[in-house]
């Protein structure tokens, strides 16, 4: 079978640069997924993009479909045939629906019963044909935002200027908002021109030539290889900011890397200021010694060729200059501003107009984290670190600096403690109460700072959820996952033995009459969703997550022990039987209350010797629960195996007489209850 190379570009105005590359493995995604449900073979795959493109080759597709000979079964003999032999409507139907006709059925018995088939041909379809179906796949890209243009209908992220659609030497046709497929592209918006792509395999040495890096692997390499040439040129050290790099290289099309530099002057800011104003202002990448301290020089990626460079980095020495000059007037001024009178100015500033200022916040904080410190029995010394911390954690939320740069929250409230003589601790803790910021950020490394973020994070997703603000699909505009991300982080580092309805009562409680009825369940299924998430990427089984999620110890560290024991512990022999043994105990408890153990009612040994078994287990068990110990509380419950299985051998749980049944009953109820401690046993599936 004969193959064609299949190129398609999309032509847009600039993309924001955090939706090039997502936007690029999207489109080779539904490609490739749609090739493969057309059943068209094809080899390699390429994708490109830019900022002003969108671009998939794909190297040979076949030029048609293959033929497909089948077998279709429709119905039995005794109901696609009537009592005369004629032909039923189920089998008219049947054949109808395949695109043949009566004449085509023969029988074939399946498991001593005749059925109705029919032997299909399909023919394949052109790929030329089929390719303009492409259309409709370029305009289900999805993105986080959209915009329309012109008089067009249609909602996309930027508007279509140019679609470059080839299979072969042919153009494939089809046309989006005004704008029809051909055989031209366009390049680098200055520097480049309009020109014709004369097949698949010259496209990216046709954009070159109009000075477009077309691979966003060759362009980011090319931007590193000329960081590290300035590096050896200039004696620098260019840290490689891996998010920094990828912005770049979705902002540029043809990267050429130079450098400027600054009045030295500005060094006396901190190091957090000058590296945030170049990169997150200005997008370029700052210089240090190779001993580690921060130079007056920078380092940008211009779109464009080595022309007039110093041109260039003359107007990119300017624009920092005003930033740098506002920074170091913002940092004199900060200076006058006592930390105390920072924090009575948050007592005007709304955190959300149902949950009162930011100084109303902080006194929240600073009552939750006293009474988790109390909690987890910290020492008087570090106690008051903690009140301290959690009373000024935000006050640099005031400041110019903050106020301009956003970013710093947290880190310059850290720089303008120690200024202030703070203790270094109560200084390293008001940054570290803001961590984890992100997924891939670490948690607080102090107790302090550990435990003033979790009361900080636990008191923004209580007061939102006490107020019946919660995250619903994608919408989480108070970032809320991220808060409980956060917190659970910390309680699996910190290794707090924190029960999470504990947490959410004390925490909902500082709220009064404004929380919801709802609102402790909804924050509780709320974690155990992020729970379910967290330790699904351990390649936990869902029953055994389910398992431990609805155990009555719903303590972080613990519940995600368990599961992880579970998951290791369904490999051996004997974890069916076990799990056997302790869920039919389970089972049979939702059928009583509860309430205490008559003893004086156990009528056979085997119901006296799983009384003794249970009381021994339970107190085992409570040590073992204080100290940990996961795997001894479950051997605990293993060991009861024998003996559960010896009282329902020979013991009658539902008895005739009301008083023993319920005496019966409410043992099973605190065996349960005992196992329920370590999980739900009767929801974990076994074979």
């Amino acid at each position: 079978m004969s193959k064609q190379d299949l190129l398609i570009e999309i032509g847009l105005e600039e993309l924001p640069a955090q939706y090039v590359t997502p936007s690029m493995n999207q489109l080779e995604e539904k490609m490739t997924k749609w090739l493969e449900e057309k059943k068209l073979s094809y080899g390699e795959v390429k994708s490109f993009s830019t900022p002003r493109r969108l671009a998939i080759q794909v190297k040979g597709v076949a030029e048609k479909q293959p033929d497909i000979e089948e077998e279709a079964k429709g119905p039995a003999k005794k109901i696609a045939l009537d009592s005369e032999g004629n032909w039923s409507k189920a089998a008219i139907g049947f054949t109808k629906g395949q695109g043949a006709s009566v004449e085509d059925i023969y029988f074939k018995e399946i498991n001593g019963v005749e059925y109705a088939h029919i032997q299909k041909f399909i023919k394949g379809q052109e790929s030329k044909l089929l390719l303009t179906e492409v259309k409709q796949l370029i305009i289900g890209l999805t993105f986080p935002k959209n915009m329309r243009w012109g008089s067009n209908d249609l909602r996309y992220i930027r508007p279509i200027k140019w679609i470059l659609a080839l299979f072969g030497n042919e153009v494939i046709p089809f046309e989006i908002a005004g704008t029809e497929t051909g055989t031209y592209t366009y390049g680098h918006r200055f520097l480049g021109n309009k020109v014709e792509v004369a097949s698949s395999s010259l496209y990216e040495a046709t954009l070159l030539e109009q000075f477009v890096l077309a691979d966003p692997v060759k362009r980011k390499e090319a931007i590193i290889s000329q960081l590290s040439e300035l590096e050896t040129e200039q004696n620098w050290i260019i840290p490689i900011d891996e998010e920094l790099l990828e912005e770049v290289n979705n902002l540029v099309e043809y990267p050429t890397a130079l450098f400027g530099k600054f009045e030295s002057d500005y060094l006396t800011l901190p190091d957090e200021v000058l590296v945030t104003t170049m990169k997150e202002h200005q997008r370029y990448f700052p210089v240090r010694k190779k001993s580690g301290e921060l130079q007056p020089f920078f380092v940008t990626v211009r779109n464009g060729d080595h022309n007039h460079l110093e041109n260039v980095a003359r107007g990119n020495e300017k624009v920092l200059r005003a930033r740098l000059s506002d920074a170091n007037f913002f940092y004199k001024e900060d200076q006058k501003l006592k930390i105390e009178d920072a924090v009575q100015k948050l007592d005007k500033i709304v955190f959300h107009e149902e949950l009162g200022t930011l100084g109303e916040k902080v006194n929240r904080v600073v009552q939750l984290s006293r009474v988790l410190a109390d909690q987890l029995n910290i020492n008087s010394e570090i106690k008051e670190d903690i009140k301290r911390t959690a009373s000024i954690c935000k006050f640099d939320l005031v400041t110019h600096m903050v106020y301009e740069f956003p970013e710093l929250q947290g880190k310059i409230g850290e720089k303008y403690a120690k200024i202030s003589g703070e203790k270094e601790s109560v200084a390293t803790a008001i940054n570290e109460h803001y961590m984890p910021r992100h997924a891939e950020d670490s948690v607080p490394f102090s107790e302090i700072g550990a435990i003033v973020a979790l009361a900080d994070k636990l008191d923004t997703i209580s007061g939102f959820f006490a107020i019946g603000k919660i995250p619903t699909g994608s919408q989480d505009p108070y970032a809320l996952r991220r808060q409980a991300s956060g917190i659970v982080q910390i309680l699996r580092s910190k290794k707090y033995k924190l029960e999470l309805p504990q947490l959410f009562s004390m925490s909902l409680e500082l709220f009064g009459n404004k929380v919801s009825l709802d609102a402790k369940q909804e924050l509780l299924a709320f974690f155990k969703l992020r729970l379910k998430y967290l330790l699904a990427e351990d390649s936990i089984r869902h029953d055994l997550i389910d398992s431990v999620l609805e155990s009555s110890h719903l303590e972080v560290t613990s519940l995600t022990e368990r599961a992880n024991l579970l998951k290791d512990l369904s490999k051996e022999q004997d974890f069916k039987e076990t799990i056997e043994a302790l869920a039919r105990v389970m089972n049979i408890a939702k059928k009583g209350n509860n309430q205490e153990i008559n003893e004086q009612m156990l009528e056979s040994g085997y119901e006296k010797a799983l009384y003794k078994a249970y009381n021994d287990a339970s107190v085992k068990i409570k040590g073992y629960k204080e100290t940990g110990q996961e795997k001894e509380i479950y051997q605990e419950l293993a060991n009861l195996k024998p003996v559960i299985n010896d009282y329902f051998d020979h013991t009658m749980v539902m008895a005739e007489d009301e008083k023993i049944k319920e005496n019966r009953l409410a043992q099973m109820v605190a065996i349960s209850n005992l196992i329920e401690l370590f999980a739900k046993m009767n929801v974990i599936l076994v074979k």
